[in-house]
């Protein structure tokens, strides 16, 4: 492994969606990250469909280029191999809810007693304190209590929930920044430390400024379909033929006169109510009508070769096949194939972490159930093929 992460060492408990997802960007830049799973069990997402040859798709695009053992926690033997594992371990990830790892003995202050450096990171709906710590959440969970439904959709229309899953996903993403935060820091202090990641608080920390205009002018943001709150031109247009994005410029370079222009509309230039992106905005319900019915008259690709040649910032609206065939998706590598003992070769989005000197990378499809456990543990921990198979007679591994 090359990755700038390929010294690191990874115990992954996490299981699902958002802890996954942050180990993987962990594996994909070059961290070996052991998942640790129970016995005949593991992770529920091995068994979510669809399927190809037994193989949970769902599973793989969560856990690629991961190793899988298997440990019974709450044995004696299984928690002990558990936190000799810890001694070896740069990072220790759960998602769990707070206190489950403290019940089975294996919380922060007691790992952190064995190994002063380690980083422990854990991701939660609520996060390790306040008066929702305790309880369970999924992704539209958070999603509904921190706003993200109340401002996605159209304009009048019910909460939508947007297409991907952006309670988790977002956690994802702020848990792997903390835990490379910490990874830094550790360098100058040689301490560890935990790391507490709340999908509600990041649902919160995302939303761009809708929290600010409100707490600024106690305006209480609503569903605005493609629209941005502030800009106008900026959204999703008919044509003859489809949908296009535009997303005109404001400030000293107001792309505005050109793009009237453009689509042949040079007498609304200097109209009072369009004289600023914001004006345009608010004044949206007179604007929009006029830009339909120009941008209807041609089709996404001719639109596209005029807003282009003036440099307007415009892209086509396309389905996930679209943009799976498209050429500058290709160009960066964006789309791969691995290789799977049951599955076969098939294709996977690759990792959109790019480094010029220690290049990411996925180093192999999803691991079958525990099928690195007599690696990892005769490899870090010494064990013999006798005492590994004890082990797993005995119900620990």
């Amino acid at each position: 492994m090359s990755g700038p992460l390929s010294d690191i060492r990874v115990l992954d408990l996490t299981w699902v969606l958002s802890g996954p997802f942050a180990t993987m960007l962990l594996s994909d830049m070059g961290a070996e990250v052991i998942k640790v799973e129970r016995p005949g069990m593991g992770d529920i997402a091995r068994g979510n469909e669809p399927n190809v040859n037994g193989v949970s798709t769902y599973f793989l695009s969560l856990n690629r280029g991961k190793k899988s053992i298997t440990l019974n926690l709450a044995s004696p033997e299984g928690k002990e191999i558990f936190l000799r594992l810890v001694d070896r371990a740069d990072v220790v990830v759960e998602n769990f809810v707070p206190g489950t790892m403290s019940r089975l003995g294996i919380g922060y202050d007691a790992l952190k007693e064995r190994n002063s450096r380690l980083i422990y990171a854990a991701c939660s709906g609520f996060g390790q304190n306040g008066p929702y710590a305790a309880k369970p959440a999924f992704d539209i969970i958070v999603q509904a209590m921190g706003g993200i439904l109340s401002i996605t959709g159209e304009p009048g229309g019910p909460p939508v929930r947007p297409g991907i899953s952006l309670g988790d996903i977002a956690a994802g993403l702020f848990l792997c920044i903390g835990i490379l935060g910490a990874l830094q820091e550790r360098q100058k202090s040689g301490l560890g430390q935990m790391v507490d990641i709340s999908m509600l608080d990041c649902q919160v920390a995302i939303q761009e400024n809708a929290f600010v205009r409100y707490l600024a002018t106690g305006e209480i943001p609503a569903p605005l379909g493609t629209r941005h709150p502030v800009f106008a031109p900026f959204q999703v247009f008919p044509t003859e033929d489809g949908y296009i994005a535009i997303a005109t410029m404001g400030g000293v370079q107001d792309q505005w006169p050109l793009f009237c222009a453009v689509i042949g509309r040079v007498d609304i230039i200097d109209d009072p109510r369009f004289e600023t992106g914001w004006r345009r905005s608010q004044n949206h319900a007179m604007l929009e009508p006029i830009i339909n019915d120009a941008l209807r008259m041609r089709t996404t690709r001719e639109w596209l070769a005029e807003f282009e040649t003036v440099n307007i910032p415009c892209g086509p609206v396309k389905n996930i096949a679209q943009a799976v065939a498209d050429p500058q998706v290709a160009a960066r590598n964006m789309i791969t194939e691995v290789s799977h003992p049951q599955a076969g070769k098939f294709k996977v989005v690759n990792t959109p972490l790019k480094f010029s000197r220690t290049p990411g990378h996925i180093e192999r499809a999803s691991p079958d159930l525990g099928q690195d456990t007599e690696e990892v543990l005769s490899r870090l921990l010494g064990m013999t093929g006798a005492e590994i198979a004890r082990l797993m007679e005995t119900g620990a591994i």
